[in-house]
């Protein structure tokens, strides 16, 4: 039996000549942009700004997963903000490697991708902002099966796990458990969990938004170990961009993360609206179910709304969020310091400027 699935983020697996890369892939990207990605309009922001053109780099596929990206396209919040147009371009593609290039101005990623490249090839790349506060990454089991619901029962079981970052992230969640990589028995696998569903694994590593809704449509009683529930918590749907955007103009970066907060307000009010524009209109080529998309922009505002953020606001990340953040690239075998991989100073100022955005 094969599902119906995409393949879920093809991570690279190598992160030397990533620029280059970056920049042939974000022509490609750049020219098959989908014809909803709509121009706000030639005219300055409300507030008079005016940015130009702007050009976000996407970790996946169309989908639910970026409501609030489509909220903020669809209801002018881009235009608000003083950009002349907005392409969102769909991955799953090297966003690090694009931003870098130029390709885009700023990406959706990471922690661990982001702080990989950043270690490994002192990329000067930040996050400055993050919609996910704790991030979807599950070992995804069958409840009549493997039934996968502490660490200790990965011990003998046969896990698919994807190579490259995934593969890092799943030797951390062996490390932090104290679990003998000895004890499980890991099998390589694409994104495509149909490995789960015929058997060939006990359990799978996959994203709860994602393929375990899929796999669930599909009549199977699941179970997830989460990640952020399991000693490996990190922020997702990063918003990253250089630091030469950062130094060079802040104001398009506050400006963006403003359009960001109100779109993802709305996404987050009402979900189905969310799942809607997906299905209908931005990834209206790519064949989405309704109900399915509707449960993903459901369920990942658990991951999006905090006691942290209701307090703080939307995007914000908390100074005892970066040191877990930290600690679970130390887990992954990356060293790096908070300054490294996070610059959250505009996004401070721009709350400060314009209260109302973390109500």
């Amino acid at each position: 039996m094969t599902l119906p699935q995409l393949p879920r983020r093809a991570h690279r697996t190598r992160f030397t000549g990533f620029a280059a890369a970056g920049a042939a892939l974000a022509l490609v990207l750049g020219a098959c942009s989908s014809g909803a990605d709509a121009e706000a309009g030639e005219d300055a922001g409300a507030d008079g700004a005016d940015h130009g053109d702007i050009t976000v780099q996407l970790s996946w596929i169309k989908n639910a997963e970026f409501a609030g990206e489509f909220f903020a396209d669809s209801k002018g919040y881009f235009e608000d903000a003083g950009f002349s147009s907005v392409t969102l371009n769909a991955g799953p593609g090297a966003t690090e490697s694009i931003v870098l290039s130029g390709g885009a101005d700023f990406g959706l990623s990471n922690a661990i991708s982001v702080g990989q490249v950043v270690a490994e090839e002192d990329a000067p790349l930040k996050i400055v902002g993050t919609t996910f506060q704790r991030n979807p990454f599950t070992i995804l089991s069958l409840t009549d099966g493997g039934d996968i619901a502490t660490p200790e029962d990965l011990k003998g079981k046969r896990i698919g796990v994807q190579a490259g970052p995934n593969e890092a992230l799943f030797d951390a969640l062996l490390a932090i458990n104290e679990i003998d990589p000895a004890e499980v028995t890991k099998v390589p696998v694409e994104y495509d969990p149909s490995p789960l569903v015929n058997g060939e694994v006990d359990g799978f590593l996959a994203y709860v938004t994602n393929e375990s809704i899929t796999v669930e449509a599909e009549g199977n009683a699941v179970t997830n170990l989460l990640f952020a529930d399991n000693g490996l918590p990190f922020v997702a749907e990063s918003v990253v961009t250089t630091q030469e955007m950062i130094e060079n103009e802040p104001e398009k970066v506050k400006a963006f993360l403003a359009a960001e907060i109100r779109g993802w307000k709305d996404a987050v009010a009402d979900p189905e609206e969310g799942a809607r524009l997906a299905v209908e209109e931005y990834g209206a080529d790519l064949e989405l179910d309704m109900d399915k998309e509707i449960q993903q922009a459901t369920i990942q505002i658990d991951l999006i709304v905090t006691d942290e953020t209701e307090e703080n606001g939307l995007f914000t990340i908390s100074d005892d969020l970066i040191e877990q953040n930290l600690r679970t690239l130390a887990a992954a075998g990356i060293e790096l310091e908070a300054d490294d991989l996070f610059d959250l100073s505009l996004l401070t100022e721009l709350l400060e400027e314009q209260p109302d955005l973390a109500k």
